[in-house]
């Protein structure tokens, strides 16, 4: 390959524009504009209302919903991702606001906008060093509690804008208590308002499209109005609103929203407000990136396409530095915005800038028509949306699969219910860590036996297999490193004590794909004291980058028995092919 060659497949490693560009033509182009068109119906309710859940002006949920769609086109590689403000990040961006200055106040917008521009730092710099696979120590029951925990939460905040009363918390206990405390000032006509939202949306959901089709209308019409069901309930209050003054009544609005593209803004480069936030933005930046390849990789599939999480890493990093730049927060790919991008045709993260050009038109000139929107409408567009990402089911399933899953999904649940978004997804990492560990710790070991009449091994508790009283043969399941090592010695100490004639053991080392410095000193440690007893060790079965690695220690001249290269070998070479006693199959 020549060096130019070289220099631009290196281009499109950071620029992934540069390859799907090549290919695009006028079918792609139409695809992309109507793709475009009906997620911008979806996102401009859906801004508005992620930036009333952040506690933030409503016009920032449009600017966070532009210049970042514009980075992710150029940076990312999913060609269907719609990146954009989310109800869990948002959520999340509150409580992290919250715990430096009031909502509304400047300082609380700026800890927003900074929190933005640390989030696009970290998922810019994790890209580039390729750290990708740090998130694949977050476990998906852990994460499936996470967001089940927020998705009741975000509801749960937003019945106050249903009810037209003031009621604050970051936890359900809290909300709860000061709902129930404020019952007395409800105000009834926002509360039918909000209740006659919610009825009309969840039958959007469902009924509408169904009774478009039953009238003649073509599937995509019908799927366009469809998913412009926010919208017409958004005009329809707007409309009720004005025409009967019912702001007079008690009825809290949008009220004015500033007409106007993003404006230039610059995040606080305080060293004291950088560390207030550095905990929050890391916890941002990884549940962002995991919900966000997480719907990327399942629509790729679809498509038979590929995503590279290293480079979604600098495509999120990038798209929130945007969001902090243009007045904007937190951002990540959402999960609802981009199924219905995938389904309305999008073939090109084109389609995403493309929506940034309705959103950025949505800005200049519709902002005026917004003043009379109730608050109540779009808390009722965010309840819908998050009630999709509740599924207590996760429960039963872990309880049913493994009982060390559904002690870390309920912990998690318990915790984000009780305490907050942060310390409930802080949790989850933990928890995520502490699995991991707790499950290798303690690894499958089996000792087996052979197969009659044939060349494999199983377990001698599950099948009925051959053994020999002066052969003890253990399969290792599981890497070797520094929190297993000390288990596997305890295990074959255990099992060397007893009345059998044991002259060699063999560690079956099929499953091993790494053996760290502790676990080479637990191995020289178990040669040491198998030959003082006048047992010789053995292994079989060791896999080559293992072998490479073993090789540079003095341990197989230490050893004092032999590797072989399968267990049948050392099955033949240490017993002379004759097989002594039996055990019987158990459960």
């Amino acid at each position: 390959m020549s060096r130019p060659d070289l220099r631009l497949s290196g281009l499109r490693r950071y620029f992934p524009i540069l390859t799907w560009s090549r290919d695009y033509n006028r079918t792609v182009l139409t695809n992309d504009l109507m793709a475009a068109v009906i997620v911008t119906i979806m996102l401009i309710p859906q801004s508005l209302a992620y930036a009333l859940l952040a506690g933030l002006p409503a016009e920032m949920g449009l600017y966070a919903s532009i210049l970042p769609l514009v980075a992710y086109a150029i940076f990312g590689t999913s060609r269907t991702l719609a990146v954009g403000p989310v109800a869990v990040v948002s959520l999340m961006t509150a409580a992290a606001a919250g715990k430096l200055a009031a909502q509304g106040t400047p300082e609380y917008i700026m800890a927003a906008i900074t929190l933005a521009f640390l989030s696009g730092l970290m998922l810019l710099v994790m890209g580039l060093f390729r750290l990708g696979f740090l998130a694949n120590f977050l476990s998906h029951p852990v994460i499936a509690g996470f967001i089940t925990a927020s998705g009741v939460l975000i509801a749960t905040s937003q019945m106050k804008h249903i009810l037209g009363v003031r009621a604050e918390g970051h936890n359900l206990i809290d909300m709860l208590t000061n709902l129930i405390a404020e019952f007395d000032a409800i105000n009834w006509i926002t509360l039918v308002i909000g209740c006659a939202s919610l009825a009309f949306l969840f039958w959007v959901r469902k009924g509408l499209k169904p009774l478009l089709l039953s009238l003649g209308l073509k599937p995509r019409m019908a799927e366009l109005l469809a998913k412009a069901g926010p919208v017409i309930a958004v005009a329809l209050s707007i409309l009720v609103v004005w025409l009967f003054a019912l702001d007079e009544r008690g009825v809290a609005i949008v009220g004015q929203v500033p007409m106007g593209l993003p404006p230039l803004t610059l995040p606080g480069f305080s060293a004291d407000l950088w560390g207030q936030l550095f905990g929050s933005a890391l916890l941002i930046s990884i549940i962002g990136f995991v919900e966000s390849v997480s719907v990327a990789q399942t629509l790729a599939a679809k498509k038979r396409q590929r995503i590279v999480p290293d480079q979604e890493l600098v495509g999120l990093g990038a798209s929130n530095i945007a969001a902090a730049v243009s007045g904007g927060y937190p951002v990540t790919g959402g999960f609802a915005r981009s199924v219905v991008n995938f389904d309305a045709g999008a073939e090109t993260p084109a389609a995403g800038a493309y929506t940034a050009i309705g959103i950025a038109l949505a800005a200049l000139l519709l902002t005026p028509l917004l003043y009379f929107l109730p608050k109540a409408v779009l808390a009722a567009t965010i309840i819908v949306a998050v009630l999709s990402l509740v599924d207590f089911s996760i429960l039963r399933k872990s309880w049913t699969y493994s009982r060390v899953d559904f002690a870390a999904v309920s912990a998690t649940i318990v915790l984000t219910l009780g305490f907050g978004v942060e310390i409930g997804v802080s949790a989850g990492v933990a928890l995520s860590i502490l699995l991991f560990l707790y499950k290798t710790s303690r690894p499958h070991v089996a000792e087996v036996g052979l197969v009659p009449g044939t060349q494999h091994f199983r377990n001698i508790k599950r099948h009925e297999v051959e053994t020999h009283d002066s052969l003890v043969t253990i399969r290792i399941d599981e890497s070797l490193y520094f929190a297993n090592a000390a288990f596997l010695q305890d295990l074959i100490y255990d099992r060397i004590v007893c009345d059998q004639p044991i002259r060699d053991v063999v560690l079956m080392c099929s499953a091993v794909n790494e053996i760290d410095m502790s676990a080479l000193e637990s191995l020289e440690a178990i040669n040491t004291r198998l030959d003082e007893l006048g047992i010789r060790l053995h292994m079989s079965e060791v896999k080559g980058p293992v072998m490479d690695r073993l090789k540079r220690s003095h341990f197989l001249q230490d050893m004092t028995g032999e590797v072989f290269l399968s267990q049948y070998d050392a099955h033949v070479a240490l017993t002379g092919g004759n097989a002594q006693g039996r055990a019987a199959a158990t459960d």
